[in-house]
């Protein structure tokens, strides 16, 4: 079938995405779901760093490639031994589904998966197919996903069925957004009723980890970035105090919460982000970081500090979330008002402002987008 879809044909760009129009918007060719794959209609889908990192060459994929992996939409075909999703099924699209049969899979850490890792990264399926083609030539899917478009065949993993009440422009944002910042803040530090918590770095992901955090019943919430007007969207969700990023942060932190917090999410994605959120953490708490940094970044580190602290320092991707698991229940609290991922939504853009919505996540002028499909 026909579908329209933002392909991108070549990376290393830094910025001017819309003068430069790093994304093109063209015709492709999808071709219909195979054995254990779905046929959606995209509805919407989220902007995150994740795709800018693409575009730039932070992350180097193979190319040429529809980005997108935050999305929602609704089934219209499942391909053969596939039975159950149906046609009009609201699902949700996960950038990293499980196997089920490799060891992190048996450990109960899809995240980690390695069918997904070695399909995603040379742009296929986790069936190891290829449903995209532009003039002939095959085109790559982003992680399994390759939501910046009309439709997408995934793999049936890379699907989870919607049960909840929620509008699709806001669902999208549970795929990545919520399920890396909650998750990092439910699962990863497991943030316990009345502790202290700071957050460093304030986009989606970042948000959505002050809501977890909050959620999470924490007592004390500090929210860090150079931008006041993402410090005034973390107050609406839940921070109690804010700190704008600069060379005092580290101490006004720990003035602040009498020596340091429990526990420090980073979620900037950047060496000298984490470096602070290590600083900001209390003897004896943990530090947890969710950001992908450029591969060649380093940090510093005490070694000392984390035997004569008792601290830890922990990777989080996806929130160490189980996505089948996590996702019901990050939607039953939406649905309870406990977390109000519609508070970070700042555009609802369409396909053809695709540039222009990278263009505002790099500036720091959006928070949280989405391109919406209806």
């Amino acid at each position: 079938m026909k579908i329209t879809g933002a392909v991108l044909t070549e990376g290393g760009i830094e910025s001017g995405f819309e003068a430069n129009q790093a994304l093109t918007v063209r015709e492709l060719d999808l071709a219909p779901p195979g054995p254990g794959e779905v046929l959606i209609r995209m509805a919407a889908a989220g902007i995150c760093h994740s795709d800018l990192s693409v575009i730039n060459g932070t992350r180097p994929r193979p190319l040429p490639m529809v980005l997108g992996h935050e999305a929602s939409g609704f089934v219209e075909e499942a391909g053969p031994g596939v039975e159950d999703l149906a046609p009009g099924d609201h699902v949700l699209c996960i950038f990293a589904p499980g196997c089920g049969r490799c060891r992190p899979c048996a450990e109960g850490r899809p995240a980690l998966c390695v069918t997904a890792a070695e399909h995603h990264g040379v742009g296929a399926l986790m069936t190891g197919q290829r449903r995209l083609s532009m003039d002939g030539t095959p085109v790559h899917h982003h992680v399994g996903v390759s939501a910046f478009a009309t439709h997408a065949v995934l793999a049936r993993p890379s699907l989870i069925k919607v049960e909840h009440e929620i509008a699709p422009h806001l669902s999208a944002l549970f795929s990545c957004a919520m399920l890396t910042g909650a998750g990092a803040a439910f699962n990863t530090a497991r943030v316990a009723p009345g502790s202290t918590v700071a957050v460093v770095g304030l986009g989606g992901v970042g948000l959505s980890a002050i809501l977890g955090a909050a959620a999470a019943g924490a007592g004390r919430i500090v929210a860090i970035d150079p931008f006041e007007s993402k410090l005034d969207a973390a107050r609406a969700m839940g921070a109690t105090d804010c700190v704008r990023a600069d060379a005092d942060t580290v101490e006004a932190v720990r003035e602040l919460t009498a020596g340091g917090v429990d526990v420090a999410l980073e979620m900037a994605g950047s060496a000298r982000a984490l470096e602070t959120a290590f600083d900001v953490t209390a003897r004896g708490g943990t530090t947890v970081t969710a950001g992908l940094p450029h591969p060649s970044e380093r940090m510093a580190l005490s070694p000392l500090k984390l035997v004569a602290e008792e601290r830890q320092l922990k990777g989080s991707y996806i929130g160490s979330c189980v996505p089948q698991r996590d996702l019901p229940r990050m939607l039953s609290l939406h649905a309870a008002g406990k977390l109000p991922v519609e508070r970070m939504l700042t555009h609802r853009l369409r396909l053809d402002q695709v540039n222009l919505a990278m263009d505002q996540l790099a500036d720091g002028t959006a928070i949280r987008q989405v391109i919406e499909f209806d």
